[in-house]
């Protein structure tokens, strides 16, 4: 059996504390040019072979890395899996893959927070989210108008918003205008909204959200259990497709333990936290942000 490894790199003290503040992160040049071209003649030919596709409207894939090799790449890409490990630890989730082709004049989405919505995640989670969104921009957004992503910084913790289900202005507002390349990761609980696309340019871009795997999933009820056993063991695990045992998802088995080291000991588990006899999977692990608590 495959070992685990330690977790890649995730939040500095200093993201993390913007990112509590105002609900989101940006990182440039995430991905190269070379990289974002693959992706974007990639997600034109999986749109293509969908019955649902039409050249001028709006395209999304759900559960996308199940519709091509090169997509399951993002299940557990280093570049944003380390953020992910930070926020819910041995029991990271892929909550849902998608992909979007946005072209002029199509529909868009009103203001909202992701989650549920007649019981909103804050209601018992007011700070942390308990669905964290990874976004990968692969084409440039330069300017407004563009179908960009528009979001309200620091709304992550209101329940309320009086735009909510329009396309309104707000005061404080910021469209994401990013080159190509840049990774976002959002609290989802960050009211946010879809711009109009007013120009010739095609927005596409690859999301990916995690929630704790004790959420049920959007895209998938589970997965394919060939597709699954092609996968590596840290993608297979934070696939959480347990469809002979629903509960598995808050008691995952002990050979889904660890999902990964502690990146900085390479420990499996906490010291001094119990006995020895017990098990690997049924103890507590502190998480990043347990952690940067404990230190003030």
């Amino acid at each position: 059996m495959t070992k685990a490894y330690p977790a890649p790199s995730g939040f500095s003290t200093e993201e993390w504390q913007y990112f509590m503040k105002h609900g989101y992160i940006l990182k440039p040049d995430v991905l190269d040019q070379d990289t974002c071209n693959h992706y974007c003649q990639l997600i034109d030919e999986v749109a293509a072979r969908s019955k649902h596709f039409q050249a001028d409207k709006h395209f999304t894939q759900s559960n996308a890395v199940t519709t091509h090799k090169d997509f399951e790449a993002f299940i557990d890409r280093a570049s944003h899996i380390g953020y992910v490990y930070d926020m819910y630890g041995e029991l990271s989730k892929v909550h849902l893959s998608q992909f979007m082709r946005r072209p002029k004049g199509t529909w868009r989405n009103f203001w909202h927070p992701d989650g549920p919505r007649a019981l909103p995640y804050q209601v018992f989670s007011p700070e942390l989210p308990l669905q964290m969104k990874v976004a990968y921009w692969l084409t440039d957004l330069p300017e407004t108008d563009m179908g960009n992503l528009v979001i309200l910084p620091g709304s992550h913790r209101q329940q309320y918003m009086q735009g909510y289900d329009t396309h309104d202005h707000i005061e404080g507002e910021m469209s994401v205008c990013v080159k190509r390349g840049t990774m976002m990761i959002m609290h989802a609980s960050t009211w946010h909204k879809v711009a109009e696309n007013k120009t010739d340019h095609i927005r596409r871009n690859i999301f990916l959200t995690y929630s704790p795997a004790w959420i049920c999933p959007e895209d998938r009820f589970s997965n394919d259990e060939t597709w699954l056993a092609s996968l590596n063991r840290e993608q297979r695990i934070l696939m959480r497709s347990y469809p002979d045992y629903p509960y598995a998802n808050a008691k995952p088995p002990a050979q889904d333990f660890p999902l990964f080291l502690d990146r900085h000991t390479g420990n499996d588990r906490d010291t001094d936290c119990y006995r020895e006899h017990v098990e690997l999977h049924r103890r507590k692990r502190l998480t990043f942000h347990e952690k940067l608590a404990l230190q003030k």
